[in-house]
């Protein structure tokens, strides 16, 4: 029996989607650290510099802005690809404080206290931790000029 099994798996191989996409995989992390941490930029140019939308400047050191120090400083590094990991881990931080101090009160179910934003930005940074910045980003491009 294990002869067979063996017999169909060479004359059927992977089959090519998913071949494919397991080729394209690490591109689309790459895409998908792009575009997560241009949204979360715009919460920090919007507390900041009222871009997109003006929002209330916060007081400087009040936790509002911490919050966008670290959303600006965050969203471009992981936006280029720089530093992603630790980057990543102090913006999935951020997230989740955000979301006990501000959501969490409102309610339990996050799509009542509007918290969904921040539980998805939270763990798709914490994701970034453990998978990387992908091949699209400057930290592929140094680590691979530093190996021999």
């Amino acid at each position: 029996m294990d002869r067979v099994a063996a017999d169909i798996s060479t004359q059927f191989p992977a089959s090519p989607p998913a071949t494919m996409l397991g080729r394209v995989a690490p591109y689309v992390l790459s895409v998908l650290r792009i575009m997560a941490a241009l949204l979360f930029l715009q919460h920090g140019l919007s507390k900041f510099f009222g871009f997109p939308q003006p929002t209330p400047l916060p007081h400087p050191f009040e936790l509002a802005w911490f919050a966008a120090i670290i959303e600006v400083a965050g969203g471009i590094l992981v936006t280029l690809g720089l530093f992603t990991r630790a980057a990543a881990l102090i913006m999935s931080g951020e997230m989740a404080v955000a979301y006990f101090l501000v959501h969490a009160p409102h309610g339990f179910y996050p799509i009542l206290n509007h918290g969904e934003p921040a539980i998805l930005f939270c763990f798709v940074f914490l994701y970034l931790v453990f998978a990387g910045a992908g091949p699209w980003s400057l930290d592929a491009l140094i680590w691979r000029r530093r190996r021999p």
